[in-house]
């Protein structure tokens, strides 16, 4: 079993590889897997294309949802984005903060700050940043943020519940997050993952969701929300290919699955001390953009 630094090492030579890699190379990525092949399809990401503040350029297709989309940023807040890659996110939440705010990206892969960084440069922004660093331990000052957001890169970290404590950490008081990621519900066989990955990305490192809003609530997180939940299917053609009938129907029937989700939380300090887990709003699974959400 590889050591949670072993897992560190082989994510971010994934991401510096398709940071150095042509654009039109990641459309099929494994999302920071390291066992492609050419029945990947990243069929979890959804299209940033009609949002303000898009740069295409800066989206590498890596994403499991729509975080900036739900993070209810204000003018002149502070936005930090966890594993900002090559910039997609910060310059969505830049449109949105305006130029009286602040946007930091924060990723371990060198190679993807570069990227993020000439990104910036082109489009001419003196106020978006980019740092590299573990987001177990940001290079962030204690109550820095308004708003942080992720796109699917807590599940690719060993040890969420570090990166959750951090997360609370550089948020203000009264501040929130809105984190897009992968999770489990039911008895994912390993065997189950390993084809689902090989299919879909993402899937090895997450946990179920019970213990994913667990981990949120027991760092003293309040308002929790399920903002967006999304089931990721895989074709029956390619699950009969690699599981047998009973999981095959498990698939089917809904005992078991994964998902896309947007989790909201607020760190305590605002006027609001609701601690419940909202419900997360339905989507219809043959729509990805932005437009099914309203």
């Amino acid at each position: 079993m590889n050591t949670e630094k072993e897992i560190k090492e082989m994510v971010k030579a994934k991401y510096t590889e398709i940071a150095l890699s042509n654009k039109e190379d990641n459309l099929a990525s494994c999302c920071g897997t390291t066992n492609c092949s050419e029945e990947v399809y990243n069929i979890m990401t959804d299209s940033y294309h009609k949002m303000e503040g898009h740069v295409a350029d800066a989206d590498l297709g890596l994403g499991c949802g729509l975080p900036t989309e739900y993070a209810k940023i204000k003018k002149g807040d502070i936005v930090v984005d966890l594993g900002s890659g090559a910039g997609n996110d910060c310059f969505i939440a830049r449109h949105e903060t305006g130029e009286s705010g602040k946007v930091i990206g924060v990723d371990f892969s060198e190679a993807m700050v570069d990227k993020a960084r000439k990104n910036a440069a082109k489009m001419n922004y003196n106020n978006v940043e980019f740092r590299i660093g573990d987001i177990e331990n940001m290079p962030l000052a204690d109550d820095t943020a308004d708003v942080i957001v992720s796109n699917c890169v807590l599940n690719l970290v060993p040890n969420k519940a570090s990166v959750i404590k951090d997360i609370h950490r550089v948020l203000k008081p009264g501040g929130h997050f809105s984190i897009s990621d992968i999770v489990l519900q039911g008895n994912v066989s390993e065997n189950m993952r390993k084809q689902a990955e090989m299919y879909a990305g993402c899937v090895t490192g997450a946990i179920q969701k019970d213990e994913y809003l667990q981990a949120i609530k027991d760092q003293g997180f309040e308002n929790i929300q399920l903002q967006k939940e999304k089931r990721i299917e895989v074709p029956r053609d390619i699950l009969k290919k690699h599981l047998d009938e009973s999981e095959v129907k498990q698939f089917e029937d809904g005992s078991i699955g994964i998902f896309s989700v947007t989790v909201f939380a607020k760190k305590a300090g605002g006027s609001e001390k609701n601690e419940t887990i909202a419900e997360a709003k339905s989507e219809d699974k043959s729509c990805c953009g932005p437009e099914c959400c309203s």
